[in-house]
């Protein structure tokens, strides 16, 4: 695929979620959000029982 090619199929498939409202009806922005935020929260809490001067 050449680069023009490919540039177009990310335009044609940009405009086709624009058609549809671009959303999915099953994704729950405040769940996402908040499933990532608990994802990091825990990973920093990890990061730092780990990384304790001892």
């Amino acid at each position: 695929m050449s680069l023009s090619s490919t540039a177009h199929s990310l335009v044609a498939l940009a405009s086709e979620g624009a058609e549809h409202g671009g959303n999915h009806d099953s994704l729950n922005p405040y769940l996402t959000g908040g499933g990532a935020l608990v994802a990091l929260l825990l990973l920093l809490w990890i990061t730092t029982r780990l990384n304790r001067d001892r």
